[in-house]
């Protein structure tokens, strides 16, 4: 019974010495001491510091080598290293713009490896990780930063009238802003808020209901987020409700002149027309009734002439009426006209003695 009872003993202070063996190892192994937030929210343009202290054990007698790197989120695809310190010197593998931006906060030798971000941007919003090493120790921490967009100045206005026993609607609006935007109303002068008032701090909305003298005052919205808030007021008036009555008598009143307007200018233009119409009719008898210039009487010659409308016509021959008339031979008889001084023609028959004719310019031949 003895051996067995001394045999276990053996046996559990053997497992003691290696536990406690392990665990001084542990102790003793490099560690990142950093007790920092895990998520750091900052506003876009600021500068942010991402701690990474550590303490190397005496065990640690390898080389110094500290790495920064941006964590992918999808696990399949590599990290990439931002910022390292190798062999005491420096070395950036980002782009320049955010190169010249990231730099180690002091002496990394010294058992602090932490960074600073400054003019911070939205697109470095990441999580990132400090890896140290110096053989054979190893330790590592991840730190994620959120950039964000501080609220602009809110806008505060009011929907609807301010009428005494109705309901008020104050809103409040910020034109930039990262999510999550909070809007939170409170009143600045007058009192306390109005018992029947109710806000949401989601839209911006100050809900009062059953409006009254006592509401009157200054509020003031305050748009606020992780990072940043901005604020705005309003002056809250009561006024006398519109007489509704009134407004729709009015509206109905301006209608009906509108309409006797439209219908008088159609009229005038209708009363134009035909006065124009009528003008044009009068003239048109005036000029049917009018008689016509008499004409001077003719010989039965020039008559003949005048009604055959100078149509040509076998055996007739014409000529210049002021230098001289050639013959007319008409059934066989021979009227002869001899052109005259001054425009004046004689025609002479054959065996008769010559006529005196005037030429008429109204006519084109002589009478």
């Amino acid at each position: 019974m003895e051996p067995v009872f001394t045999s276990v003993r053996l046996k559990v202070v053997v497992l003691f010495l290696v536990t406690f063996q392990l665990k001084t190892d542990v102790t003793k192994a490099m560690q990142v001491t950093s007790s920092g937030p895990q998520t750091i929210q900052k506003a876009q343009g600021e500068t942010v510091s991402l701690g990474c202290t550590y303490t190397a054990s005496p065990e640690d007698t390898g080389e110094l080598d500290i790495e920064w790197s941006n964590v992918s989120p999808d696990m399949t695809q590599k990290d990439k290293l931002i910022l390292s310190y190798t062999g005491g010197q420096t070395h950036h593998y980002s782009d320049p713009s955010l190169a010249k931006r990231l730099s180690f906060v002091g002496d990394p030798k010294l058992g602090d490896a932490s960074i600073t971000f400054s003019s911070v941007r939205l697109s470095d919003t990441a999580t990132y990780q400090c890896k140290v090493k110096k053989a054979p120790g190893v330790d590592m921490r991840k730190v994620t930063l959120v950039v964000m967009v501080p609220p602009s100045v809110p806008k505060c206005w009011v929907e609807g009238a301010e009428e005494r026993g109705g309901t008020v609607s104050l809103r409040c609006k910020s034109s930039q802003g990262s999510t999550p935007l909070s809007y939170m109303w409170r009143r600045e002068s007058g009192g306390s808020m109005p018992s029947t008032a109710t806000q949401d701090p989601q839209t911006g909305e100050l809900l009062i209901r059953n409006h009254t003298d006592s509401n009157v005052g200054s509020y003031v919205c305050e748009a606020k987020n992780a990072v940043g808030k901005a604020q705005c007021k309003y002056s809250l008036h009561a006024y006398n409700p519109t007489n509704k009555a009134g407004v729709i008598v009015g509206a109905v009143i301006g209608a009906l002149l509108l309409l006797l307007l439209l219908l008088l200018l159609i009229w005038l233009l209708i009363c134009c027309c035909h006065k124009r119409r009528y003008e044009k009719e009068v003239a048109n008898e005036i000029r049917e009734d009018a008689q016509a210039p008499e004409s001077r009487p003719s010989s039965r010659h020039s008559s003949f002439r005048s009604e055959r409308g100078y149509h040509t016509h076998p055996g007739v021959q014409y000529s210049s009426v002021r230098n001289h008339l050639p013959s007319i031979n008409e059934s066989g008889r021979e009227i002869i006209y001899t052109g005259g001084s001054n425009g004046t023609s004689q025609p002479t028959t054959a065996g008769e003695n010559p006529l005196k004719l005037q030429y008429d310019h109204r006519y084109g031949y002589p009478v």
